[in-house]
């Protein structure tokens, strides 16, 4: 039966009126011998700056590849700074409203890092260092270790204060000594008389390791035992070290824990500032274990800086030091030449940052990484993308032009894990207080200082933007409220899912042939008006429900 709609061999419709077609078969041959010029434009004619401006990550897409492969086989493993990498590209930011101990510790455990913010004293922020550092470990090396004559009363103590409740007990109290029990939380929770000591309620049928075990060996012990704790041993049965049967399961629900090869602690990072002060509040948390500290000031090019980064090398050369915030070559040149082992990229792009528009000093984000990374990879040293990040979209673009790594401040400041209660807004919804450094409220916060009338003078906010000394305040950043995310343990994983996604769309397994294929024009860009953000964004509904994942 004849077609009598769209029959092509009758209405003989024509694409290329005139001309004979082309064999399909042979799609790929003429592509490659008569199509010389690729689609969209390569990095560096993207962020050419005399041509198109200074372009931010909403200006311009990348264009898809070819997709050979699963998204699950995406590799996100990145430096972070010359020596320490990570399982996943995200960081937190140091800013009172987003990173204590409890995000440091989830973004580690996601396989990220979390920058525990300094406006704060140095004794409360060498603390939240502890706290990562002993949250999961391979052997614990350093346990807190109980007394014969420490009482039930003190044991509770210590649980509330560090948040487990498994102590060893040995002869003197330390380590070195003589195992002789252990105390757990039902040993002692319902205990009726706190005055008592913890050897009238401790456990003395141990199973320990003697010292020389392995961690498999030891893991091996403890996951056929019943006990939550197993003592390693040596020949005098003197307690060496502690291994945790919570730290098995962490193993189990956080394949990609950012953790340290010798010792299995958690990776930890802090900021601090540039005053001479800020030495002794390094050697504190170096004390406390620190393995990375990041140099907060929002302009880093200066003496300052450079002192701070050539003391710390001297000083501290176990750590490694992140300098910055940069936006130029000549900022990221001087850094670099003074030491640094990775930069911090992004001057007045933050949600809560308005240093562009007051200081009328800064750079476009997009234009900032790419031009600071480019230069910086010549050394081998890493860089972040810190701020403007406001999505999965945004995550990607900053690690296409280069970035190891992109820090986020307000995309995490609403999830469970940071600092602050929730409240109801105005309209109804939940939401959680959110700052800039730069803000008023950050500036008079007198959490840093040691005393009331120190206090103004010494804060994280005003060191940052170098206005310790100013009689009159000039704001760089605002105050806010910022929705509602859950926890990170849902919203990192949404985020990761989505680069991985991304990066498939894109036609590569991992972030480092991401960056080579941009580096060698592989992957290619296009240029955004107005009207194609519009059109890239949700348009023509009455309504909608912008739910991101499930």
């Amino acid at each position: 039966m004849p077609l009598t709609n769209g029959d092509v061999a009758t209405a003989n419709p024509q694409l290329a009126p005139g001309k004979n077609l082309l064999d399909h078969a042979n799609a790929l041959e003429y592509l490659k011998d008569e199509y010389k010029q690729q689609d969209g434009l390569d990095v560096e004619s993207l962020l050419d700056s005399r041509a198109h401006g200074g372009l931010t990550y909403n200006d311009f897409l990348v264009l898809p590849g070819y997709i050979g492969f699963p998204a699950s086989d995406v590799a996100l493993d990145t430096p972070v700074t010359r020596r320490i990498s990570l399982k996943t590209p995200l960081l937190s930011s140091p800013m009172d409203t987003v990173t204590e101990h409890s995000m440091a510790i989830h973004m580690a455990l996601l396989g990220g890092l979390g920058v525990i913010h300094h406006n704060c004293s140095a004794e409360d922020q060498a603390e939240m260092v502890r706290k990562v550092k002993r949250f999961e470990n391979g052997f614990i090396l350093d346990p807190v270790v109980l007394s014969p004559t420490t009482t039930v009363k003190e044991a509770k103590q210590l649980r509330e204060q560090w948040g487990f409740g498994g102590f060893p007990v040995t002869e003197n109290g330390t380590l070195h000594s003589k195992l002789i029990g252990m105390i757990t939380t039902r040993d002692i929770q319902f205990h009726p008389s706190p005055e008592d000591p913890v050897t009238s309620v401790m456990s003395t049928d141990l199973v320990t390791a003697p010292s020389g075990t392995t961690l498999v060996e030891a893991n091996a012990v403890l996951s056929k035992s019943k006990k939550g704790k197993l003592p390693i041993v040596d020949a005098q049965h003197n307690l060496v070290s502690l291994l945790s049967r919570s730290d098995l399961m962490k193993n189990l629900h956080y394949p990609l824990a950012s953790k340290l090869p010798h010792s299995k602690q958690l990776i930890c990072a802090a900021a601090i500032g540039t005053r001479p002060e800020d030495k002794d509040r390094l050697h504190k948390l170096a004390d406390a274990g620190l393995d990375i500290v990041i140099l907060d000031s929002s302009q880093g090019n200066s003496i300052f800086q450079i002192d701070m980064i050539k003391y710390i090398k001297q000083n501290h050369p176990g750590l490694d030091v992140i300098g910055g915030n940069v936006v130029t070559v000549a900022q990221a040149a001087n850094l670099i030449a003074a030491g640094v082992d990775g930069l911090r990229i992004g001057m007045g792009s933050g949600s809560a940052c308005i240093t562009q528009e007051v200081m009328a000093v800064g750079r476009p984000q997009a234009a900032s990484v790419f031009s600071v990374s480019s230069f910086a990879a010549r050394f081998g040293v890493p860089c972040i993308a810190d701020g403007g990040i406001q999505n999965v979209g945004h995550i990607v673009k900053g690690l296409a032009l280069g970035a190891s790594t992109v820090m986020m401040g307000g995309l995490l400041a609403g999830t469970t894990e940071s600092p602050g209660n929730y409240f109801v807004s105005r309209e109804g919804q939940l939401v959680k207080a959110y700052r800039g450094m730069g803000s008023i409220d950050a500036m008079e916060d007198k959490k840093a200082g040691s005393s009331a009338k120190t206090a103004i003078k010494s804060d994280a906010g005003k060191a940052r933007y170098f206005s310790e000394g100013d009689r009159l305040l000039v704001a760089q950043g605002v105050s806010g409220s910022v929705l509602d995310r859950g926890s990170v343990t849902k919203f990192v994983p949404y985020l990761l899912a989505g680069l991985q996604h991304s990066l498939q769309d894109i036609g590569v397994k991992s972030l480092t042939m991401l960056r080579e294929n941009v580096r060698e024009g592989k992957v290619r860009f296009e240029l955004r008006t107005v009207s194609a953000q519009a059109e890239g964004n949700v348009h023509g509904l009455h309504s909608f429900d912008k739910k991101l994942y499930s």
